[in-house]
């Protein structure tokens, strides 16, 4: 039997929500080993000047715990 932990982090890139979430995991993966999935909970963005500045996404992170 598995057991799964899960925990919440915000991701953010000035490319797109795919590569916030991409960028998430990669950061994530450095720390927290075992990583099984990421569900995108949130999307925004941030608006300066009137053109989007910045992608972020809420991400939940599951992982295998040992």
């Amino acid at each position: 039997m598995s057991i799964l932990k899960v925990i919440e982090i915000m991701a953010n890139s000035n490319k797109s929500w795919e590569d916030a979430t991409a960028e998430g995991v990669k950061k994530a993966s450095k720390t927290v080993k075992n990583i099984k999935s990421a569900f995108v909970q949130n999307q925004s963005v941030t608006v300066k000047d009137g053109n989007i500045a910045e992608y972020r996404v809420n991400l939940k992170i599951s992982f295998e715990v040992d």
